[in-house]
């Protein structure tokens, strides 16, 4: 399984957000590029870059950190945030990307998804974000009234690359991941899942590892790397030796 550290961009820096709120940001560093960098040094073999101006202005607004960071590293790098049409996710391609992650646009237009998994195989992210089982878009603003699950399974065999799934009140909270509703979504579909949210310890990791056996690939985490409650090192080598 791999540990993903999260790089989430607003106005050019380095910040983590409370449940996703744009007005609860804690600003870690104003140079989201060596902070990608340190990551990277640490063991991360991909990094998770969200541009979240992009995402409640519908379209990218930090790309010059996204290049940045894309030509400080060597890890693959995965972005979202603003991605609602072809072109953009071919921009972000383009720049250096290995994948692009569809969240909004998956609600809104799961056709987009589908012709962008033709244009760009292999490429393409679906992030399914939830709020008490239900998806959230818009940067998390609105919440509908489409499960989660269902969502994901609208997506089998359309070459969806990877969901990432996120339970939003667990989010820069630290209160360790929502193991059942991850596992359930995995259950639910045969495309590899991405946990994230609420990831905040070593016994979080260990939790989310026996996930692997229903296709859990891989776990994302932010604000405990920055705050320091977790050792990113530490977490690669324990996920490194249950997948061995």
């Amino acid at each position: 399984m791999i540990i993903i550290p999260a790089v989430d961009l607003k106005k050019g820096r380095c910040v983590r957000l409370f449940q996703g709120r744009m007005d609860k940001e804690t600003v870690f560093s104003n140079d989201p590029a060596a902070m990608a960098k340190r990551w990277e040094d640490e063991g991360a073999e991909i990094i998770h870059v969200i541009d979240l101006d992009g995402a409640i202005k519908k379209s990218p607004q930090n790309l010059n950190s996204i290049s940045k960071i894309i030509d400080s590293v060597n890890a693959h790098i995965q972005v979202g945030g603003g991605i609602r049409d072809k072109k953009t996710a071919g921009l972000l391609l383009d720049l250096g990307a290995e994948r692009v992650i569809i969240g909004t646009e998956a609600i809104k237009n799961p056709n987009f998804v589908k012709d962008a998994c033709k244009a760009f195989p292999g490429r393409i992210i679906v992030g399914v974000d939830a709020r008490n089982g239900f998806v959230a878009i818009e940067g998390w603003t609105k919440t509908t009234k489409i499960k989660a699950i269902d969502l994901a399974k609208q997506f089998e065999d359309c070459g969806v690359a990877v969901i990432n799934f996120t339970d939003i009140h667990r989010d820069g909270m630290q209160t360790g991941p929502n193991i059942d509703e991850t596992r359930r979504l995995a259950e639910a579909v045969s495309i590899p899942v991405v946990a994230s949210g609420g990831v905040s310890t070593i016994e979080d990791i260990k939790n989310l590892l026996p996930l692997k056996e229903v296709g859990v690939v891989g776990i994302i985490t932010g604000r405990a790397l920055y705050s320091g409650s977790l050792n990113l090192k530490e977490a690669i080598e324990i996920a490194k030796e249950v997948t061995l």
